[in-house]
């Protein structure tokens, strides 16, 4: 079987998508910088077992570009309507980065939508990633640098254009653990899926809502507000032992209090997860949604 590229209107946007197989729906939602591309080593494994489908979030690569609709609760609404436009009332949604908040919202939102949750290498919220490292490490204050910077008005979409080469190599290549993952080619692909028209604002807009300095600054003052709420959906939790963007210490501790969640870490893995060790990703995806 190969995936196949279709379009769906969920919420007033139009939603590229990538599906393949049949069955329970599964969604798979990507972090920032990303698209659907990196759920490749996912898709013809899981299909296998279910009806895999892996959108563009609103704003990147094949997706609508709206001027607004960047806020969680926009983006959570927007799987929410994908899922019932698909003829299904419930799914089980994996996201990574990014997409895991969005997930983790989608879940809190609309409980009887999502059947099972997966998080991977996703903070409860992403303000305590930069509140741990004021607090904790100055080296890993700088390893976010680009979530402070693209908080800057008008700068940063000129500041990407004229560095997305470096600025990918950084991400992808630097801060990643096993670099066999990221070939040139798919710097490439990337490097092309976000050039396209439109993509680039939309991208900015979804990192200042990840990341705002204004509920960051709340939050570092009442920590009270970073403790999760409980979710009815089983909920797994994946990160890379050696993750150099989120720290594993004072992002996932209150989380994984519960027993409620199963948690799995890989070892000599960095924050590209589902890249990086695609097979024990799959493996623990289909273990804990079967």
């Amino acid at each position: 079987m190969s995936w196949e590229h279709q379009y769906v209107k969920a919420n007033s946007v139009q939603l590229h998508y990538v599906t393949q197989g049949s069955g329970k729906l599964l969604i798979l939602l990507h972090g920032l910088f990303e698209f659907w591309y990196s759920w490749r080593y996912q898709l013809p494994h899981l299909s296998r077992h279910f009806k895999v489908v892996v959108p563009d979030l609103r704003g990147y690569n094949d997706s609508d570009k709206p001027h607004n609709g960047y806020d969680l609760d926009t983006l959570s609404t927007d799987i929410h309507a994908l899922i019932h436009t698909l003829g299904y009332t419930k799914a089980h949604v994996v996201g990574h980065d990014w997409g895991g908040t969005i997930a983790w919202n989608l879940a809190r939102r609309f409980p009887n939508s999502v059947e099972k949750l997966a998080m991977l290498s996703t903070p409860q919220r992403w303000q305590t990633v930069l509140t741990h490292s004021l607090s904790n490490s100055w080296e890993h204050l700088q390893r976010n640098w680009h979530l402070l910077a693209l908080q800057t008005p008008g700068l940063p979409q000129w500041l990407i254009q004229e560095n997305l080469p470096s600025l990918l190599t950084y991400l992808f290549q630097q801060q990643s653990v096993r670099k066999s993952a990221f070939t040139q080619a798919n710097a490439d692909l990337y490097q092309a899926a976000l050039q396209k028209p439109g993509v680039m604002p939309a991208v900015l807009q979804h990192v200042r809502h990840c990341f705002s300095l204004n509920e960051w600054v709340n939050s570092w003052l009442n920590p009270l507000r970073l403790a999760p709420l409980p979710l009815k959906s089983p909920t797994l939790f994946m990160w890379g032992e050696d993750d150099s963007l989120v720290p594993t210490k004072g992002s996932f501790s209150q989380a994984l209090s519960s027993d409620a969640y199963i948690r799995r870490a890989i070892p000599d893995c960095g924050h590209w997860i589902q890249q990086e060790a695609p097979d024990s990703v799959n493996r623990e995806l289909i273990f804990f949604l079967s």
